[in-house]
């Protein structure tokens, strides 16, 4: 059964442990500016929103880049292979999320490869903001927070339409 990062921004304070957890899991230090995860901090509003990779089917950082560094594996994670990485940062420009980065000190790009299964950010996320789940819940979810809202009398036309 596939799986995915869900990421609820409303659960967020902004403690960055997932940043601390990915950056110690992947790199082996407890640097912010390591992580392949980050939490934007919408500081007018007092939000914080993390985001990271979201393994997209049409993976444009893939198709883009020129030596074939980025596979699939068989859970449907795009995987960045150092040993053939030339850090050429084609991917980077590609991604629209921007949430491929590239590490200045190994001269290579790095991305979110859900930790091989075991996301260190959604072990550390202390409110459950950010959770690894079956791909199949997380629709699940969506639809019954939707339904939630009809149901209680809020008048609306479809899952996208403001009520």
């Amino acid at each position: 059964m596939l799986k995915a990062l869900v990421i609820d921004p409303g659960k967020c304070t902004g403690c960055k442990q997932c940043e601390m957890a990915c950056s110690l899991e992947n790199e082996g230090v407890f640097n912010p500016s390591k992580s392949r995860i980050r939490v934007f901090d919408f500081h007018e509003d007092a939000r914080f929103v993390p985001y990271t990779c979201t393994q997209c089917d049409e993976a444009w950082c893939q198709q883009a880049c020129p030596v074939n560094a980025i596979t699939t594996d068989a859970m449907g994670v795009k995987v960045v292979h150092d040993n053939l990485c030339v850090g050429c940062k084609v991917c980077t420009i590609a991604c629209p999320f921007g949430t491929v980065n590239y590490n200045a000190s190994t001269g290579k790009v790095i991305k979110c490869d859900l930790c091989g299964g075991e996301p260190a950010c959604a072990d550390a996320c202390p409110t459950d903001a950010i959770t690894y789940r079956d791909v199949e819940q997380s629709g699940y979810d969506k639809m019954k927070v939707w339904a939630t809202r009809t149901s209680a009398g809020t008048e609306s036309h479809g899952p996208n339409t403001p009520a």
